[in-house]
């Protein structure tokens, strides 16, 4: 608890450092507190440039960071959360000290500059490096390095958003990808701490200032769920254009790295020149888009321009999120779908703004695949709960979108670009890398649905094994009994009691023999029997049987890898 409080404050205080020093290279570089709020004004030290700054301010911006990232922390370029991801879920909460530095003055340098990414990749790995810190320095173990890490990043999301509970639920469902109660308790006081932090300096007023929404006609509902599948749609596209751009720069570039954000710097000042709402974080406009202050046409060009923009200032080695630039694209594709329906259903459609708000977190949703997340930080962010319902219905479809368009998220995409799969082994552990089939032991002496339950017991109190095999008559796998089940059914009144194993047989998640023993520890993890049946990709029937016993033994008896491979592992 003290640890989480910690972590929380430090959090808290990092929110406040990024921040400011984001609006002072803001400030240095344009001329404005948010030159979004000022498209196309010239800098008032550099008048004689007029508009044409934005060419070069991208271009100063990488010349600075550039060589900053390059030389102390690489892992600080991009936006973030799948490195923390990944350190969590493979590394054990390890994350170098200097990246929490270096991550604030390259993203500060790149929002500042007119790079339009987001706020909140770079607080959550600034967090979660402070928390990883605090866990080296008192020595924490694994487990507890991991959820320090969490703390940070919920500290982060809280105190840079004032979101306390988006912070928490943020951590949970995407940092460590689970749900307990000690982490819960833990993520909760780091980010009430940092909140309370983050509340003393900025004040304790909504992140965006909406006008009230509510839902005139239930038909409307109909109209949002459609709404949601497309901006889930328009997530997964985000993602996909994002890392096809950020290829194209791969190949474009033959220089050294840090010179990189500088040459592909001038690439977006001309974008930015072309359309300077663009520049930074964009949230003037995000507000503008809600209010209905932009025609429809205009509109998809700001959701196509901020695509664009956002996926080059990655590309080129810029260093910040993907959310904020989520929630514009949603705002914008919402406040267009709106605008749209005003004209064809002028008694039904509502608000304009109410759109734009429910696209925020669809689009979102559908790129991140992270529900209560999405529902949860709107709500905080806008403080806006009459569409509540709204909301909770076009997250979940555009969630579903993404999930049916696409096996991977805007984050774990990033990795197995990288050829690291956060389910699968880490790169170079000593477990995991053998397939299921070489590690099962053999299928044990099944049961059929129709033996008597009185029968079964004796036949599992002999077998060694908590659970066994069930065959229908045809020799069809038909899934799985365990003796808890058969002990719990043979206590029940007779009238009540399945008479035969069929009545009890359940089928657990697949395992195929062709599957990495690290994917399969996942699912058996989870599983309260002694292990479960490896079943055969073609035809479905058990061929195995993976116990824990077999996965233990496979990293007592692992054959050390021969001298090529070992070089190739180090």
């Amino acid at each position: 608890m003290l640890l989480a409080v910690l972590t929380g404050a430090g959090a808290g205080v990092g929110s406040i450092v990024f921040r400011w020093c984001i609006q002072q290279f803001t400030r240095l570089l344009s001329g404005h507190d948010d030159y979004a709020a000022a498209p196309g004004s010239a800098h008032p030290h550099l008048t004689w440039l007029g508009p044409f700054f934005v060419v070069l301010a991208p271009v100063v911006g990488g010349l600075l960071y550039g060589p900053l990232v390059q030389r102390f922390a690489r892992e600080a370029r991009g936006h973030g959360v799948p490195e923390v991801m990944l350190a969590v879920a493979q590394r054990g909460g390890r994350i170098s000290p200097k990246v929490a530095v270096v991550k604030t003055l390259a993203s500060a340098l790149t929002i500042g500059s007119g790079g339009s990414v987001g706020r909140e990749g770079p607080i959550v790995q600034v967090g979660s490096a402070l928390g990883a810190t605090l866990g080296r320095l008192v020595r924490a173990g694994e487990g507890r390095m991991r959820l320090l890490v969490a703390c940070g990043a919920a500290g982060g999301i809280a105190a840079t958003f004032n979101a306390p509970l988006a912070g928490v639920f943020f951590a949970m469902e995407l940092i460590l990808m689970t749900f307990s109660a000690e982490a819960f308790g833990a993520a909760v006081l780091s980010s009430v701490t940092a909140s309370v932090i983050g509340r003393a300096a900025f004040g304790d007023v909504a992140f965006l200032e909406l006008p009230p929404f509510h839902v005139d006609h239930l038909g409307q509902y109909g109209l949002f769920a459609l709404l949601g599948v497309l901006a889930g749609a328009v997530g997964v596209g985000f993602s996909r254009i994002l890392y096809a751009i950020e290829d194209a720069c791969d190949w474009a570039w033959r220089g050294p790295e840090w010179l990189r954000p500088a040459a592909g710097g001038l690439v977006l000042g001309l974008l930015l020149l072309a359309l300077p709402q663009m520049y930074g974080v964009g949230y003037p406009v995000l507000e503008n888009a809600t209010e209905g202050e932009y025609a429809v046409g205009f509109l998809l060009v700001l959701l196509v321009g901020k695509i664009l923009a956002t996926s080059v200032t990655i590309g080129i080695g810029g260093s910040g999120g993907v959310f904020a630039p989520s929630l514009f694209m949603g705002a914008m594709l919402g406040a267009a779908y709106g605008a749209v329906l005003h004209q064809l259903l002028p008694g039904t459609a509502g608000a304009v703004g109410a759109y734009a708000l429910v696209g925020m977190g669809a689009v979102f949703a559908g790129a991140s695949r992270a529900p209560i997340t999405a529902v949860v930080i709107l709500f905080e962010l806008t403080g806006e709960y009459s569409i509540i319902l709204s909301m909770m219905l076009a997250i979940a479809l555009a969630t579903a979108t993404g999930r049916l368009l696409s096996r991977d998220t805007i984050y774990t995409l990033k990795l197995r670009r990288r050829g690291i799969d956060l389910d699968g082994p880490a790169q170079g552990a000593p477990l995991g890398g053998q397939s299921v089939g070489a590690v099962m032991e053999p299928l044990p002496e099944p049961l059929t649905t129709t033996t008597p339950l009185t029968e079964a017991a004796d036949v599992l109190s002999l077998s060694g094994n908590g659970a066994l095999p069930v065959l229908d008559p045809a020799g069809r796998y038909a899934g799985v009994v365990t003796t808890r089940a058969v002990a719990e059914a043979l206590t029940e009144q007779p009238e009540g009691a399945p008479a035969t194993v069929g009545d009890l047989a359940r089928r657990p998640p697949a395992v195929r023999p062709d599957e990495p023993l690290a994917t399969a520890l996942h699912t058996l993890a989870d599983s309260v029997d002694s292990g479960m049946p490896v079943l055969d990709a073609d035809k479905g029937a058990p061929v195995g049987w993976l116990s824990h016993r077999s996965a233990l033994r496979a990293l007592h008896t692992r054959t050390a890898p021969a001298p090529a491979q070992e070089s190739a592992l180090v």
